[in-house]
């Protein structure tokens, strides 16, 4: 895979993969791995985390932010999320907003099935106009990113 897709983001398809094969779906058999680099060059991943009280499950874009923020992270310099079956995984509108609080507009956010890449978007393909920290006259935690 590193041969066609590049070193960096063959690293984050390994650790998104990792991730999802670890998923705790048993309600919807549905697993998904997320991973993403940080602005120190690092990885951090996550996976689905169902529970009978559907509402309270967590994504897997939630758990690999969750892991950069504890891990000391403040931005997404990429992301890559992976699931099975025939359609594209794009986050849900929970996680685009997630994402948007830790990446630039133009941060690459890659899909991909178990055979590799599907489709690559930028964040502000998938959220556009959104609404952030300036949005609230906050300073951006990936300000000094």
């Amino acid at each position: 895979m590193t041969d066609t897709i590049g070193a960096d983001l063959a690293a984050l398809f390994e650790a998104a993969a990792a991730a999802k094969s670890l998923a705790y779906a048993p309600y919807s058999d549905f697993p998904v791995g997320a991973a993403l680099r940080d602005e120190h060059g690092r990885l951090h991943a996550g996976c689905n985390v169902e529970n009978a009280a559907y509402p309270v499950g967590t994504c897997a874009e939630a758990g690999a932010i969750a892991a950069m923020v504890a891990g000391g992270g403040r931005a997404i310099t990429a992301i890559l999320i992976i699931g099975n079956g025939p359609n594209l995984v794009t986050p849900c509108g929970a996680c685009r907003q997630r994402i948007r609080e830790f990446a630039a507009p133009g941060t690459p956010i890659h899909i991909a099935g178990p055979e590799g890449i599907r489709q690559s978007f930028t964040l502000q393909a998938l959220l556009p106009d959104s609404f952030g920290p300036d949005n609230l006259h906050r300073k951006n935690p990936r300000a000094n990113a």
